[in-house]
């Protein structure tokens, strides 16, 4: 192994203070300008470190003794936090938390979204810090004397650590734990082994609902054979009556997805109920639906409000899932348009707006491309919410939303990195981020849900209209298209609006650019669009050609700059 250059050495024990958290947690501090990453530490801990690792450029290390505790450090109530991956913030106190989630969504922000912006008080519920996930995914493993156990992953791992009773879940699904490992264990019923890819059981999946108080039991299985599920459904419903819905999902898959596409209603219904923001909902185990469901409802209002909807809008609701944000919004806007790519997502949404009379929603299966396909058909976007995963958007979701006529994105997020990474990208397509306000949904872990308000910039350009173009507009053409020098064209969006200005009239038109046509060549642009011949030197060009370029452009110049034909409406 090459040795590290760094003036720190592995193994030693050095007294270090703790300066900052990283967005993992990790308390950082120094040794000789080495920057040093510790676990389950908190800002001003003066702490004894020995060196674990030391890397190319930093070092990590683990706490040997607490020196001089920081005045933010409480009591771990936790026998496992230091083992699982689930908490990261057990150590301190929940206004220290929340501080650091903040500031690490501003930074966010501010250094990858590259915009200034209005920083809104994070959202949190300090009353309940504990207990507040609806949801529980719990892998299932043999340990070393031949015993099922079930929990959670070590960090960057798939080493099971066992968990009796996890802080952040409710009460009875540990229970509900208890005896499924207990059943499991007297039938001698296999357990599916990463390693050999054998065995049947893999996860316990726990849903419940927050207000209803309905259990779902999703068993993961690999396989269709398990002969006595009758028994334990018996068994789980006698002392669990909340328990409503007992599901068995087929996943016969041997990667790190948990849940598999087929579903099989063992006992009970297919759907657990629920109710959020007034809306009575039905929730699939595919459903998505957020774990925290008080802190949920906050988001989706806050949601609302920045959107400012008015009754003659209409929103779109892009990730919709089962379209909880959407249907909370419908009695203020004239038509809620759903989009998401989950089958049973989709019609989880149409079954909540049935349920609940909403009548001015539509929801569809599909990516961002029928975003295009609904717009050739005649629908226009005022808002636009959308709730990504935490990879964020695709540049072609960003690209369809740009398109979509939304003078509003109000986007809620579960990873303010590519939050901040959406927002610049979205910053060159029009929009500038007005506001963004965290939201602590995930108490005691690294994650933090963010709000941000995204507004359409008008940008004005002044342009000469020739004569001849301005003829056909007069006599009643709506739409022309015009050909662009490269200095022009980067400085031109979809949504843009363009003065024109006719000399020989001297009269204004005013238009609006809908759509924005690239091409690497005059010859290109020329075969593709039935262009108007309009140009900025030469008032007097009233037809033109690649050729007639070449008086200002050379052929190199040409395919350098490239062109551009845009589509302007009147307005």
């Amino acid at each position: 192994m090459k040795k590290s250059n760094l003036s720190i050495q592995k193994n030693e024990i050095y007294e270090i203070t703790i300066t900052a958290l990283s967005s993992d947690g990790n308390g950082i501090g120094r040794v000789n300008d080495v920057v040093v990453f510790i676990p389950n530490t908190a800002v001003d801990d003066v702490v004894r470190v020995r060196i674990v690792k030391v890397l190319k450029s930093y070092a990590f290390g683990r706490v040997e003794e607490i020196i001089t505790p920081s005045s933010n450090r409480i009591e771990n109530n936790c026998g496992v936090f230091e083992k699982c991956g689930g908490c990261a913030y057990r150590h301190i106190n929940y206004e220290a938390e929340t501080k650091q989630k903040a500031e690490q969504v501003f930074r966010n922000v501010k250094n990858i979204g590259k915009t200034d912006f209005s920083e809104g008080e994070i959202l949190c519920n300090c009353d309940k810090t504990e207990r507040y996930r609806n949801k529980g995914q719990y892998p299932l493993g043999i340990d070393q004397n031949g015993e099922i156990i079930c929990g959670f992953y070590a960090p960057r791992s798939h080493r099971i650590i066992p968990i009796e009773d996890c802080k952040l879940q409710p009460e009875i699904f540990s229970q509900i734990i208890a005896e499924i490992k207990d059943f499991l264990t007297q039938k001698n019923i296999s357990i599916y082994d990463e390693t050999t890819k054998k065995g049947l059981f893999r996860h316990i999946y726990l849903r419940q609902g927050a207000q209803s108080g309905e259990i779902m039991v999703c068993l993961v299985v690999k396989g269709n054979n398990f002969t006595d599920k009758t028994e334990l459904c018996e068994r789980l419903t006698t002392r669990f009556p909340q328990i409503k819905s007992i599901i068995l999902n087929v996943n016969m898959t041997d990667n790190n997805v948990i849940l598999g596409e087929k579903c099989i209603t063992l006992w009970g219904n297919d759907t657990i109920s629920d109710k959020m923001c007034g809306i009575d909902i039905k929730l699939s185990p595919l459903s998505f639906y957020q774990v925290n469901h008080d802190m949920a409802e906050r988001v989706y209002r806050l949601a609302g409000e920045l959107a400012e909807l008015k009754k003659d809008d209409i929103l779109l609701d892009l990730y919709c899932g089962a379209g909880l944000i959407g249907l909370s919004c419908a009695d203020k806007v004239k038509k809620v348009v759903g989009i998401e790519v989950i089958p049973e997502a989709i019609e989880n949404a149409k079954e909540n707006a049935r349920n609940n009379g909403i009548d001015n929603a539509e929801f569809f299966c599909g990516d961002a491309s029928l975003i295009a396909v609904l717009l050739q058909k005649g629908y226009k976007f005022d808002v636009a919410i959308v709730d990504p995963p935490r990879k964020g958007c695709s540049e072609d979701v960003l690209e369809a939303l740009s398109k979509s006529g939304a003078n509003k994105i109000v986007y809620v997020s579960c990873n303010s990195s590519t939050l901040a990474r959406d927002i610049n990208i979205l910053s060159q397509k029009g929009y500038k981020a007005q506001t963004v306000i965290p939201a602590d949904l995930f108490p005691r872990t690294i994650h933090c849900e963010a709000v941000a308000l995204l507004q359409k910039v008008d940008t004005v350009h002044n342009m000469k209209l020739h004569s001849s173009p301005f003829e056909k507009i007069k006599s009643g053409e709506k739409t022309i298209e015009l050909r662009l020098y490269d200095e022009k064209r980067c400085q031109i969006k979809a949504g843009d609006k363009i003065v024109f200005t006719n000399t020989a009239t001297n009269e204004t038109l005013t238009a609006t650019v809908i759509k924005l046509h690239i091409f690497d060549s005059f010859d290109k642009l020329y075969k593709k669009l039935p262009l108007l011949k309009c140009g900025y030197t030469n008032d007097d060009i009233d037809t033109a050609s690649p050729s007639d370029m070449l008086e200002y452009y050379s052929r190199e110049e040409q395919e350098k700059y490239g062109v551009v034909g845009i589509e302007i409406s009147l307005d």
